[in-house]
């Protein structure tokens, strides 16, 4: 007689599925930190529709997707399902697996019971109108992410998927590393070659934001497997070795530049012209490593409101800078002369279809895409890998953990068809981010001359006109009594310090966020941290004026965090600026 429910890492006999599973679920009454709001329970197996197969999860990949579904930020995505007509009160989350068919729907034809799969995310209806009309289905109103818009994902024994998800898995592969590589690598494939007009092609340049990261690691192969060149930025030298063995032609350093950040407004001479400099000096580190004075084809681009400005100038006239998501932040920048008069390119990419994410797995299968795994986790670190993520304390690369694979290093049933160097982090690998008149005028360029521009500055300091002092906060401290001292010391945001370093800022505009839509009971609950934004604005004592005051425009921000030798002494606010104006 079929068992009701099998334990982890006891697999049912190949096509028996039980009356119940178990999985990681998220409830709403839980929402915070991820290692509250995930949970294991025992529910029912779920059904499947006749498109559907049941797969029998062996390991899931980890994306930062469900670090938010278990916030409940930006959205609850269980309320949002039951909008939708989804019943279930709760949320699986794992948008990448890899597994074992147990059973197939009614219409199901290129499956069958047995199959060992890895399963990509990208979920659409085969009844809509335009899916059936040959669109593509990335612009379906069905679309959805598996596993973070649809409920069943990946972080249970089972779960219910349309058969085309389901990809062969690559035999030379374990559990763990088919599971780590398809929602990243697919994205960047869609990235790289879903806009024939920018078609990459033999030789051509092309510029990889996070080269060490997981979108990045894959883009490096994907360009290197067209024959074009691919360039590498990365957060140190550390990642370096790393990106060359995956195939960079070589890397930039991120950290010997500091014109980050949105552009400096056009009125603001001072700051434009700075601003140039440090994108003329990232366009030289290009060349350098290019070994000729190219610009490149196609800008990889995903930390958007940071990078978009260097991405747009840099990116070769009539190319593209194809972007997918916004990690440093969504108001991006550009100049729009050179989006017009260079006739350049602005590209939004989001994941893929079925041509595309197979086209991937070829290359996986070929044993020419290396899934760039760095840790992979037992089953019971689930909530654990989510709280690395949220807390920017996990590896570069991409993650996995077991779900019913037994242990480690299973899964594997033949050689890889071709050698490839095993790319290897640093063992102590962490994460540590956060004048358009007159319109002929001639626009500057990275071959200009750095020495060309000069700036005026009447050599005041920050030191002359800053107000010393900090009114502070911890990212523990309950929200609403942050916000108390916000009202009681007549100011407009605190700093966050942990140690003797500023790492955040908790304004009254994210108290408003936090409490629009929301009952004071749910205020209640939060924290700082939970609002916060991470990562401060500061500028040195000794820093001349002129150099704030872009800071400020750069960052649309009306004070800035004082420093001395990297501990916050003071504030320096943009009334400072207009009483400096009016007695000069």
């Amino acid at each position: 007689m079929p068992k009701e429910l099998y334990d982890i890492g006891d697999a049912p006999p190949l096509g028996e599925v039980p009356a119940k599973m178990h999985a990681w679920l998220i409830r709403a009454e839980r929402f915070g930190q991820p290692t509250t709001a995930f949970q294991k329970e025992v529910i029912d197996v779920p059904d499947i529709k006749d498109d559907e197969v049941l797969v029998y999860v062996m390991a899931a990949g980890i994306n930062y997707n469900n670090v938010w579904a278990g916030l409940g930020l930006p959205i609850d995505v269980i309320k949002a399902r039951n909008k939708q007509g989804e019943p279930e009160d709760f949320h699986i989350g794992g948008s990448d697996a890899s597994g074992i068919v147990y059973k197939t729907g009614k219409g199901v034809t290129n499956l069958k019971v047995g199959d060992e799969v890895v399963v990509h995310c990208g979920k659409w209806s085969q009844d809509c109108p335009m899916v059936k009309a040959g669109v593509d289905p990335m612009y379906s109103p069905t679309f959805r992410i598996w596993g973070y818009e649809t409920n069943y994902g990946s972080f249970a024994q089972f779960t219910p998927v349309q058969a085309h998800q389901c990809m062969p898995k690559p035999a030379h592969m374990t559990w763990e590393e088919a599971a780590a590589y398809t929602l990243v690598g697919a994205t960047a494939w869609r990235m790289l070659h879903g806009w024939p007009e920018h078609k990459m092609k033999p030789g051509d340049p092309v510029l990889i934001w996070g080269g060490a990261g997981g979108l990045g690691s894959m883009a490096i192969q994907i360009v290197k497997a067209a024959g074009a060149i691919p360039i590498a930025v990365v957060s140190g030298e550390d990642k370096i070795d790393y990106c060359m063995q995956l195939g960079a032609k070589g890397c930039i350093n991120r950290k010997n530049f500091d014109h980050w950040g949105m552009l400096p407004h056009w009125k603001d001479s001072v700051g434009y012209a700075n601003w140039l400099k440090g994108v003329r000096k990232f366009g030289s580190a290009f060349w350098e490593v290019l070994g000729e004075k190219r610009a490149p084809t196609i800008v990889f681009e995903h930390p958007g409101e940071s990078t978009i400005p260097t991405s747009m100038f840099l990116c070769e006239t009539g190319g593209m800078v194809v972007i997918c998501a916004g990690t440093t932040g969504y108001n991006a920048t550009v100049d729009l002369r050179y989006l017009w008069m260079r006739q350049k390119r602005v590209q939004g990419s989001h994941f893929a279809n079925d041509d595309q994410a197979y086209a991937m797995n070829d290359l996986a299968l070929k044993g020419m895409l290396d899934p760039c795994m760095s840790r992979a986790f037992p089953y019971d670190d689930i909530p654990t890998v989510h709280q690395l993520m949220h807390d920017n304390l996990h590896p570069h690369g991409n993650m996995a953990v077991l779900i019913c694979a037994p242990d480690f290093g299973l899964g594997k049933t033949a050689q890889a068809p071709r050698m490839q160097p095993q790319a290897t982090l640093p063992a102590d690998d962490r994460h540590d981010t956060p004048h358009p008149y007159p319109l002929s005028a001639p626009l500057p360029s990275v071959d200009g001359a750095i020495e060309e521009i000069t700036i005026v500055d009447d050599g005041t300091k920050v030191r002359d006109h800053m107000h010393p002092g900090i009114i502070s906060c911890d990212r523990s401290d309950k929200l609403l009594e942050a916000a108390k001292r916000m009202v009681d010391s007549d100011v407009h945001a605190l700093v966050v310090i942990e140690g003797d370093r500023a790492v955040g800022v908790l304004s009254q505009t994210d108290i408003v966020l936090a409490r629009q839509g929301r009952t004071i009971d749910d205020v209640k609950r939060f924290t700082v941290g939970d609002w916060m934004t991470e990562g401060c604005a500061t500028v040195d004592v000794g820093d001349p004026m002129s150099r704030a005051i872009t800071a400020m425009m750069k960052q649309r921000i009306h004070r800035l965090v004082v420093t001395e030798g990297g501990k916050p002494v003071g504030v320096l606010s943009m009334t400072d600026i207009v009483r400096k104006a009016m007695v000069t």
